[in-house]
């Protein structure tokens, strides 16, 4: 992330930025980064068809199965805090299994995502990786990290184990199933990719 050196913004200052926002930013550190503008991109690019397609069709899949229990989807317009690095973000697909919490500050941030889902993009997938991973990691409510590639099937789940560390499961079976690990979602990964134009594989 990189920003030109300028003052560096307070929580409410973001907030009240953000409210009247034409597109959204995500905040860290004083600084906003901004994920879409209508002139073009700023920050992020905007997501491709292929992003947009995989991220509908899990959201969609993990609704139906989460439907008359505990646990909720929220999609890329729910704004989450991570409370304990104090960013700010918007994962594509945020999932809650306990009762919701807000932020004290902002009743529309969510504070207590169980599971994160990032589809990953060429633009987006170090920033995911990397950076937007150790945030992630901080936040003690977070059990699993979930990467979901749009250029082929493969999906990457890293779930948090009692002593801190994080455990790695790849779902590359096209024929196979994605599962969660703390909620009660078991999905193919046909009906994630559902739709989804693969690009050509690289001659050998």
């Amino acid at each position: 992330m990189s920003a030109a050196s300028k003052p560096k913004l307070t929580v409410a200052e973001y907030l009240a930025i953000e409210r009247a926002a034409e597109f959204k930013s995500e905040f860290y550190d004083g600084v906003m980064y901004p994920l879409h503008h209508p002139d073009g991109p700023v920050g992020m690019a905007g997501a491709s068809r292929e992003h947009n397609r995989v991220k509908e069709n899990l959201i969609g899949e993990l609704f139906a199965r989460f439907k008359g229990g505990p646990c909720l989807t929220f999609s890329s317009d729910q704004r989450v805090r991570l409370t304990a690095s104090g960013m700010f973000a918007y994962p594509d697909i945020a999932v809650v299994c306990d009762p919701p919490e807000f932020a004290t500050n902002d009743r529309d941030t969510l504070t207590n995502p169980r599971v994160i889902v990032e589809v990953l993009s060429p633009s987006t997938e170090k920033y995911d990786r990397g950076f937007k991973f150790a945030q992630y990691r901080q936040q003690a409510s977070i059990r699993e990290y979930v990467l979901v590639s749009q250029d082929e099937p493969l999906i990457e789940r890293y779930v948090r184990q009692p002593d801190g560390t994080w455990v790695l499961t790849v779902f590359a079976d096209p024929a196979g199933e994605f599962a969660l690990s703390s909620a009660p979602a078991r999905v193919p990964l046909a009906d994630i990719y559902r739709g989804v134009e693969f690009p050509p594989a690289p001659p050998r």
